[in-house]
């Protein structure tokens, strides 16, 4: 940590999950600065960090909202006119 604030300077905000030992660990270190606790906040940072062969198995699950829509809709001809 102490050689991130050399490299990149004094965050303004620190986002973290809701472990509240890190607002301690930073008030440790004599930074005071707002600290933004929610669990999800830190995700897309968090993913980004996933090797690429998690990321593809993840696109494979994804199905459009396209293919999805086609799939629940039944075929005219296949509906009884009467």
């Amino acid at each position: 940590m102490r050689k991130l604030l050399r490299m990149h300077g004094r965050p303004r905000v620190s986002v973290t999950d809701k472990l509240g030992s890190d607002a301690a660990a930073n008030m440790k270190m004599g930074l005071n600065l707002e600290h933004h606790q929610h669990k999800g906040l830190n995700n897309r940072a968090e993913n980004s960090h996933q090797s690429p062969r998690v990321l593809e198995e993840v696109m494979r699950r994804f199905k459009s909202a396209r293919n999805r829509s086609e799939r629940h809709v039944p075929n005219p001809s296949q509906l009884g006119n009467g």
